[in-house]
């Protein structure tokens, strides 16, 4: 049988969802969304996840969905029909999750002020992204967009050049938000670390260590790096953990996983290791919120 460290305790993966369902679930949030295709699928799915950890009123406040956009073009969207303005207003959003390019952004900031302005108590999210293309470049989301690689291995990426491509992005963001949380005052922008579980799953695909996943292709749907649905439950996890403080080991299989291709089996063991390294990921991180070495 197989067993896990989880919480501190040795448990068999079957107990796993037992204890979890045991710990008291936490005060449902309410949600507002901006984001990109990089985004786009994680309002539904974590609405679906909290359901499934027994979180109630959890609430979609509303979404505003750009391809390929800053912060700040969610923010200059005309007032009459920028959705992200007027909900922050009623002061009736808990967590505004916030998704970009690459940094500096305006935008960050603007919406971080106003939610505050209505909510003292709102947290803001900044999901970290994994560079698109496997590559560090500005140029790919400016004027005329017409210069996109067509192809790209995935597969010839090793750990240690991720870490490395990686590194100034990550820089930049954790900097953004310490001095976004500094000029604030207090701690209310926070870092989901989607990138750095990426680049920990991509190596566990290196390695034959992550369950229906033979290649680091797998996980993409193009060149750019739009998400298949292990990489989107990945992400998603990620921000469950970051909203509500608590691991998502031990939730059932997302719609969307479940119905792929792979073996039952292979379908379980995935799933637990996404929610493990999603879970450790943002644990690790500083700027999460979240402590290190938390149970549930």
């Amino acid at each position: 049988m197989r067993c896990f460290l989880w919480g501190g305790l040795l448990l068999s993966a079957s107990m796993i969802p037992v204890v979890l369902a045991q710990a008291e679930p936490p005060q449902g949030q309410r949600v507002f969304s901006c984001g990109n295709s990089f985004h786009v699928y994680v309002p539904d799915m974590l609405k679906e996840m909290t359901l499934a950890a027994g979180i109630s009123g959890h609430e979609i406040v509303g979404t505003s969905m750009i391809g390929g956009a800053k912060v700040l073009k969610h923010w200059n969207v005309k007032d009459e029909d920028n959705k992200a303005k007027s909900s922050l207003k009623t002061g009736m959003v808990d967590v505004l999750t916030l998704t970009g390019v690459y940094l500096p952004d305006e935008g960050i900031e603007n919406f971080a002020r106003l939610g505050l302005e209505k909510n003292p108590g709102i947290r803001i999210t900044m999901q970290e992204f994994w560079l698109p293309f496997d590559e560090y470049n500005r140029d790919y989301y400016a004027p005329p967009w017409t210069d996109w690689p067509k192809i790209v291995d995935h597969n010839a990426a090793t750990g240690e050049k991720l870490r490395q491509i990686h590194e100034r992005y990550f820089r930049e963001m954790d900097e953004t938000v310490s001095g976004l949380n500094k000029s604030i005052g207090h701690h209310a922008v926070f870092v989901v670390p989607v990138g750095q579980a990426v680049i920990a799953l991509r190596e566990k695909i290196i390695t034959g260590k992550a369950p229906g996943l033979k290649v680091q292709e797998d996980l993409f749907k193009d060149p750019l790096g739009h998400p298949k649905p292990a990489l989107q439950a990945l992400v998603t996890y990620c921000h469950f953990a970051v909203i509500y403080g608590r691991s998502p080991v031990g939730l059932p299989l997302p719609a969307a996983l479940a119905k792929t291709r792979m073996t039952p089996e292979d379908k379980e063991a995935l799933n637990l290791l996404l929610q493990q390294l999603a879970w450790e990921a943002v644990t690790n991180h500083p700027l999460s919120g979240v402590p290190a070495k938390q149970g549930t």
